[in-house]
């Protein structure tokens, strides 16, 4: 019987460490564990959560520009290593982000809509993102 393969749930800090190289010692660990995630090697599923919390800290704290931002959160996404489910989501949500003045947990919102999953929201952006939407 073979064991089902592990999948790592990455944290905000090691995306952060490997996307900055900022840090003497924790760079080096997230970037060879990042370049297994790239090869397939290590299965890594990445919330919208850490996405939204990656966005939010270089965008914030050091002021990367967004397309820099969307650049290397979309390359990471593509890792063959990446598990995601509602990887197609995250990117059509990251590539809203960067074109659009608008938020990214309502642009993660808006990807997520559909007929079955419809956005309730006061927030007029959801128009903008042709979100499946209602005010309540």
């Amino acid at each position: 019987m073979k064991l089902p393969q592990k999948v790592y749930l990455i944290d905000t800090n090691v995306v952060l460490r490997y996307l900055l190289g900022d840090h003497q010692e924790f760079s080096p660990k997230a970037e060879a564990f990042m370049t297994d995630v790239s090869e397939g090697t290590k299965k890594v599923e990445i919330l919208d959560v850490v996405i939204v919390e990656c966005v939010y800290v270089m965008e914030k704290y050091y002021e990367v520009p967004k397309s820099e931002i969307v650049e290397k959160l979309s390359r990471i996404l593509n890792f063959s290593g990446i598990v995601n489910d509602d990887r197609s989501e995250i990117l059509e949500a990251l590539l809203k982000y960067e074109n659009l003045d608008i938020d990214i947990v309502d642009c993660i919102l808006a990807a997520r809509s559909s007929h079955e999953k419809i956005v309730i929201s006061f927030d007029k952006d959801m128009e903008k993102l042709k979100a499946v939407s209602e005010t309540p």
